[in-house]
């Protein structure tokens, strides 16, 4: 099993590549391709299939990755007045 640190160095962000946008292992299959296809049903095992060249790591990099982005995430209460 992968440390948190192994995991994260699998998320590449390249500006030539995919527009800059968080990219597995520099590959052009993005976070966020495979976070809108399990938002939407389709499987790991299915994912696997579509995309040989993902390993079932590359899921859990895709996970630690958002983790990460939502533990820096700061939020802020605004008061709403009528």
């Amino acid at each position: 099993m992968l440390n948190m640190e192994e995991l994260l160095s699998r998320i590449t962000v390249d500006p030539k590549v995919m527009l800059g946008k968080p990219t597995i292992r520099g590959m052009r299959i993005t976070v966020e391709q495979i976070l809108r296809a399990l938002a939407g049903g389709i499987s790991e095992h299915e994912l696997l299939q579509e995309y040989p060249e993902l390993e079932k790591e590359d899921f859990q990099a895709v996970f630690a990755y958002v983790a990460h982005l939502v533990d820096e995430e700061q939020v802020f209460p605004i008061e709403m007045t009528a």
